[in-house]
């Protein structure tokens, strides 16, 4: 089976009560891909400007990501976010942000890829996502990823993507906010009828609520890992190991998708012990198996 991701590729500034990560690597496509690398091979579409401090190859060199997707765009400049984190580190402050080439017309999905059956839509502009989707051929499991900016500000592009998915995964707030509903099992709801036949919910160190195609609950607590640094690229970690697995295994009903959330907790839990991608690039697959046997293990009754 084939996996395509596309999204972000960025130059991070990052500041914990752990110390600080200046100018490194991060972006959701990126962070996705190395999680999904791990369960099967990746297609990886973005764009980045001539600025781009990273050799994305040397990045993956060791991991079955294809980056012939990948733009070098002359005269553009690549994505910058500064964010924070304080107290539990549940929430990201974004304190810069300069979308600089995101804001420009998507990456060009090679013909190569546009057979690609499991995409996943990291997070960007609502309209990008749709043109990017619109350049395959017939995907057959679709995911997408938003945020609040979009959630605020492109809400009609938001609701169109949505009616073209197959999962949507958002954070509580976010869940929330474009519902406006303040009760999680209510805003899944909801949020279904908008067209995804899935929705995930992720509530950061409290895990994830799941609807399902046939209106049916499923909840997962978080892994609880005592070594936090760097929480950045979490969901996008998540989504990568739930992408993979899913591929992998070449399969979506309810049996499957609960082992794949299980593996995108875990495989999140990893990436939040280091900076960037300095944890979860130092492992290798059996350590996030370890790990999801732990979890089963905890949440056994």
């Amino acid at each position: 089976m084939s996996l395509l991701v596309t999204g972000s590729i960025g130059i991070d500034t990052v500041v914990t009560p752990f110390g600080k990560s200046e100018n490194c690597i991060g972006g959701s496509a990126v962070y996705f891909s190395m999680a999904a690398s791990f369960f099967t091979p990746v297609r990886f579409v973005g764009v980045v400007g001539n600025d781009c401090p990273f050799d994305l190859a040397k990045v993956f060199a060791d991991r079955n990501v294809d980056l012939s997707g990948l733009e070098v765009r002359s005269g553009s400049r690549t994505f910058r976010w500064k964010g924070s984190y304080q107290g539990d580190m549940s929430q990201a402050i974004t304190d810069a942000l300069e979308l600089n080439v995101l804001a420009e017309r998507p990456p060009i999905v090679p013909e190569q890829f546009r057979d690609s059956e499991f995409v996943f839509l990291a997070n960007t502009h609502p309209s990008l996502q749709i043109q990017l989707l619109e350049q395959l051929k017939s995907p057959k499991f679709v995911v997408a990823d938003t945020m609040n900016c979009w959630i605020d500000g492109q809400a009609d592009e938001l609701r169109r993507l949505l009616g073209k998915i197959d999962v949507l995964i958002l954070n509580e707030g976010e869940a929330k906010m474009l519902t406006k509903n303040d009760n999680l099992a209510v805003a899944a709801e909801e949020l279904r009828k908008m067209g995804p036949k899935f929705v995930i919910i992720k509530k950061g160190s409290s895990g994830s609520i799941v609807l399902d195609d046939n209106n049916e609950f499923f909840m997962l607590s978080a892994f609880p890992t005592k070594d936090v640094k760097d929480p950045t690229g979490a969901g996008d970690a998540f989504a990568g190991a739930f992408m993979g697995y899913l591929t992998s295994v070449d399969k979506t009903d309810t049996k499957y998708m609960r082992t794949a959330i299980a593996y995108g907790t875990v495989t999140a839990s990893l990436v939040i012990e280091g900076f960037s991608l300095s944890s979860i690039a130092a492992i290798g697959k059996s350590v996030i198996d370890a790990r999801l046997a732990q979890l089963r293990k905890m949440t056994e009754f």
